[in-house]
């Protein structure tokens, strides 16, 4: 069953409620709000590489606070373990049974501080709940709840001492984004004590109501053509000059979730190749496997993802349902 134009006006409403929300404690960020929501409504997950203190943990909280859910944060580091992430199973004397401890990732956001820095062993402890929204430990599986997010960051200044993130891992990312510094506008209001503390946050809606609206946003209709743009965009990132490897099924899947989300929340029931346009680089740009010659060059994936956009024609008639 497909949206509604009544459902997709409440979820547009709706979305913007959150973003202004998350906004109030985040200041200037809307692009970066907007994107981690999508990416949350689309059971997907972020990875923001970033330098410190540009407000990371204060979105994690906002976002957790407008959906009333619940918030950890996991500061990674090289001595950390799995059972640190996904917790134990303790022998209870007293009642002679093995009794299991939750760890940090049984929340609704998981913000896991600079990932880079734990052994791989440790960052492979996350792929399966990633993946799956949920953790097997010894032999039991338990779900960590929905909705479900993992936000990521890693520091691209400082790598001394980091492990770099396998491209498994990296292509469970839905999106990989940058909060950056804000404008100097934002900045006079920050210093001027104009941003809310998480704490004072008023919770949107509730958790249950959010799994709703990732349910409506599943049903959004997506045209043959914008189906056929997608896939041919993925060839493009495949075929171009500067790519050793290119994006995986797995990331033509996620830009077609991210899509239909972007589209409801812009108020429609369908998605158009403009959806489509406004969340490839972020969807798709760290899935790419450059040439070292052309990072040695200075290219960049952003930019390969951006050239891809302009070779590759979008469909020229408008779909609809």
């Amino acid at each position: 069953m497909s949206i509604t134009q009544e459902q997709a006006t409440w979820f547009a409403q709706t979305f913007g409620q959150i973003a202004d929300n998350v906004e109030r404690a985040v200041l200037g960020k809307r692009h970066v709000v907007e994107l981690v929501l999508t990416a949350m409504l689309s059971d997907g997950h972020v990875l923001l590489e970033d330098v410190p203190g540009t407000g990371k943990t204060s979105l994690a909280r906002a976002i957790a606070q407008s959906v009333q859910g619940t918030n950890t944060r996991i500061q990674f580091t090289p001595d950390l373990l799995p059972g640190d992430i996904t917790g134990i199973t303790v022998y209870d004397q007293k009642t002679g049974a093995f009794e299991f401890h939750a760890g940090p990732v049984f929340a609704n956001i998981v913000l896991a501080d600079e990932i880079n820095r734990a052994s791989p062993k440790t960052q492979a402890a996350l792929l399966e709940v990633m993946e799956e929204g949920r953790v097997t430990i010894d032999g039991i599986t338990r779900p960590v709840g929905s909705p479900f997010l993992v936000l990521a960051t890693q520091n691209p200044v400082e790598q001394a001492g980091t492990y770099r993130l396998p491209e498994a891992q990296l292509d469970r990312f839905m999106m990989r984004t940058s909060l950056g510094y804000p404008d100097h506008a934002a900045t006079v209001r920050i210093l001027d004590g104009a941003a809310v503390a998480t704490a004072e946050l008023t919770p949107v809606l509730n958790p249950q109501t959010m799994a709703g609206m990732a349910d409506l946003a599943a049903t959004v209709y997506v045209d043959a053509l914008v189906l056929d743009y997608i896939a041919r965009l993925v060839d493009g990132t495949r075929s171009a000059d500067d790519v050793r490897l290119g994006v995986s099924i797995r990331g033509a899947l996620a830009l077609t979730k991210a899509t239909r989300t972007r589209a409801a929340s812009q108020g429609r029931t369908y998605a158009t190749p403009d959806d489509v346009k406004a969340l490839a680089v972020a969807v798709l740009s760290h899935r790419l496997i450059l040439h070292p010659e052309a990072e040695f060059d200075g290219v960049t994936a952003e930019a390969v993802v951006g050239q891809v956009l302009l070779d590759v024609a979008p469909p020229t008639r408008r779909e609809t349902v």
